[in-house]
């Protein structure tokens, strides 16, 4: 089952809300999700390496690009590592999917994303690819993900990987 805007509003009020730092709950409660917004872009530095165990798992250094006086970044094609500025608590009977928002794919770019496990909390990351061979502009805190909440059949184990409380 797919959380609807009332019940995204009443999982809001509970401890801890299942998002928190919402500029505008109005705007970004939409009725069948969660608009998130942008808080940073990196570029990734240095190659990666994964494997099954994780024993031997390199991510690259991030470094990253600063916002213009206008509060604007302007990014050519590539692909860049996002972070969100919401910080999400996934209760152990939900998980979430992250969808891009239409307009950021209409622009030429997409976000690329994981699963939200139920017991998840963190302040997310995603990847954003610029296809358009002209680049895209793009404003802090603009909303890029709209995040789809489902409700498990019963309670789950959370998760426990080291991805959690990223980023907080």
């Amino acid at each position: 089952m797919v959380l609807n805007r009332q019940t995204i509003r009443h999982y809001l009020t509970l401890t801890p809300p299942l998002v928190e730092g919402l500029t505008d709950p109005d705007i970004q409660i939409q009725p069948n999700g969660l608009d998130i917004t942008l808080d940073q872009v990196f570029l990734l530095d240095g190659k990666g390496q994964i494997d099954f165990s994780n024993q031997h798992r390199i991510l690259p250094q991030k470094k990253p690009i600063p916002y213009d006086n206008n509060d604007c970044l302007h990014l050519k094609p590539g692909a860049y590592s996002v972070t969100f500025k919401e910080i999400v608590n996934i209760p152990d009977h939900l998980m979430a999917l992250g969808r891009p928002r239409s307009s950021l794919m209409r622009m030429g770019a997409a976000l690329h994303t994981a699963v939200w496990d139920a017991g998840y909390s963190g302040r997310s990351e995603a990847l954003l690819t610029v296809y358009h061979s002209e680049g895209i502009s793009i404003l802090k805190n603009a909303r890029i993900l709209q995040l789809v909440f489902f409700m498990l059949r019963g309670k789950t184990q959370g998760y426990d990987g080291m991805y959690m409380y990223e980023n907080i």
